[in-house]
């Protein structure tokens, strides 16, 4: 039997479940792991700290495409 006390999520997993969360295929296991050992501040840092890169990405994404169109 494992009588360890569960272990929070490390950075990596929360980063994962992040990701997946945004592309909407988390896993019931690792979404049960979240809910039950995660703080949910730090999923919610995360989520707006993914959310904001995305925007930004997609701005200059957007920029690029329209000075290599010349407009």
């Amino acid at each position: 039997m494992n009588d360890q006390p569960p272990q929070p999520p490390t950075f990596w997993q929360m980063l994962q479940s992040v990701l997946a969360a945004a592309f909407g295929v988390q896993s019931g296991k690792n979404r049960a792991r979240d809910f039950g050992h995660g703080k949910p501040s730090q999923f919610i840092a995360l989520g707006l700290l993914f959310t904001l890169c995305f925007v930004l990405t997609v701005f200059g994404v957007v920029k690029l495409v329209l000075y290599f169109a010349g407009i």
